[in-house]
């Protein structure tokens, strides 16, 4: 039974010093700086950005549209 435990020990510390031995090597990104973001995570620039006259027209559309939903469900919704 100490055999066993002996070995089963060995092949953990083996394996430990095999992996700490991997993340001593050179990282591939400290060549040419850091990675660009995949495309999704990329912040916008300002050109990118819509205006506030865009906005502006979208939101008086929507609250008209709020309106008319409002002004429908009162008289389904009584006592809600």
């Amino acid at each position: 039974m100490r055999k066993i435990a002996m070995a089963a020990t060995l092949v953990i510390v083996m394996a430990g010093a095999g992996s700490a031995i991997a993340q001593t090597g050179t990282s591939s990104s400290s060549k040419g700086g850091p990675w660009p973001a995949p495309t999704g995570h990329r912040q916008p620039r300002l050109d990118q950005v819509p205006s506030d006259k865009d906005t502006s027209n979208a939101t008086e559309a929507m609250k008209r549209e709020d309106a008319a939903l409002d002004r429908k469900l009162k008289s389904i919704c009584r006592g809600c």
